[in-house]
């Protein structure tokens, strides 16, 4: 479930290989003269294992295609479908493949990439952590919905849409609302969270994932990182209005 290998194409599981590896090329010459016994073996052999070879370089070029998406070569949906890719790879369901994040959570993860970049001046820790969020995310909607969770869970699961709602309407309150902001009550708002997500996924996910959940959570919840998105005149306020606007979206559409 934790895995981090393996390549999924859309729709179906396959073996990357069966999709780019060369094919053995015969001349017309090899046709019409056939060398001696144990050569032809030898010649073709030798042509797979090049083939083998160069594999590694192909899936590798095949990757960075799919990645480079603009200058900044950063796309929320890129990075959850290749995250669903390597999860999928290790299950049985095709009908998993569709499932994907929507488009406004998608706009409000890519305006958290640019805030994060802009707050940390670390383009490549930006991107951990988004990539972090979006497996961690991934994972607890493949849990859900194969009906993974106990009904101690399912509590749980109720406990934190409850708390995701109202630090939901608290970020975009502190927006709205001029002077309002307490970096201190959304930093436990937050924090709240992150315990309820650790206790959810406790039998299900490995001390690796539970290190992303820690990682994304301490990097939003920290008091400088909410004080500078906050900030009435920083840099970081037009991605607030942005991902306001967005929260505020699914509040409507129920879906906070």
């Amino acid at each position: 479930m934790d895995s981090d290998s393996g390549e999924l194409s859309e729709g179906e599981l396959v073996s990357p290989a069966e999709s780019i590896l060369p094919k053995p090329i015969h001349s017309e010459a090899a046709n019409t003269t056939k060398p001696p016994d144990g050569t032809t073996r030898a010649v073709e052999s030798r042509a797979t294992n090049s083939a083998i070879m160069q594999l590694p370089m192909l899936i590798t070029c095949q990757r960075k295609g799919q990645m480079a998406t603009g200058p900044d070569c950063f796309s929320s949906k890129n990075l959850a479908l290749q995250a669903q890719k390597k999860i999928l790879s290790k299950m049985a369901s095709k009908t998993m493949a569709n499932m994907l994040i929507d488009d406004t959570s998608s706009e409000i993860f890519d305006e958290l990439y640019k805030v994060t970049k802009e707050h940390t001046r670390n383009k490549k820790e930006a991107h951990k952590i988004m990539k972090d969020l979006i497996k961690v995310a991934i994972k607890i909607g493949i849990l859900y919905r194969n009906n993974q969770f106990n009904q101690e869970e399912l509590e749980i699961v109720d406990k934190f849409r409850k708390k995701l709602n109202q630090t939901a309407m608290t970020i975009v309150s502190f927006y709205e609302v001029e002077y309002t902001f307490d970096r201190n009550v959304l930093a436990e708002l937050l924090n709240e969270c992150k315990d309820l997500v650790h206790e959810l996924v406790g039998r299900h996910l490995t001390p690796r994932s539970h290190g992303r959940i820690n990682h994304v959570f301490n990097h939003f919840a920290d008091v400088e990182f909410l004080t500078a998105l906050y900030s009435l005149d920083g840099d970081c306020r037009p991605y607030l209005k942005k991902i306001c606007d967005g929260i505020n979206k699914l509040l409507d559409e129920k879906v906070l």
